[in-house]
């Protein structure tokens, strides 16, 4: 199912954001070092997922997240205050 999902490092304080029809599996090719820009923090483990009913939905709500620096701090901050 298209998703919006956030990894978090096991070695650092950072997430990532991306999309994708197959979070396992994108998650999988992030711990492999597949990804230029996840590679330097491996490994990753994921935290979040928003399901959407088309990939360009879950897209849009990517950027969205990427966008808006507020929007991102809100879920890393649910996250943390729910772990």
């Amino acid at each position: 199912m298209p998703s919006v999902y956030f990894i978090k490092s096991t070695r650092e304080n950072y997430y990532y954001v991306g999309s994708s029809e197959d979070v396992e599996k994108r998650l999988i090719q992030h711990n492999n070092g597949e990804v230029r820009s996840t590679k330097p923090r491996r490994p990753y483990i994921l935290v979040y997922t928003e399901e959407y009913t088309t990939i360009l939905k879950a897209r849009s709500r990517e950027r969205q997240i990427k966008k808006s620096r507020s929007i991102k701090q809100d879920i890393i901050l649910a996250l943390s205050s729910n772990g």
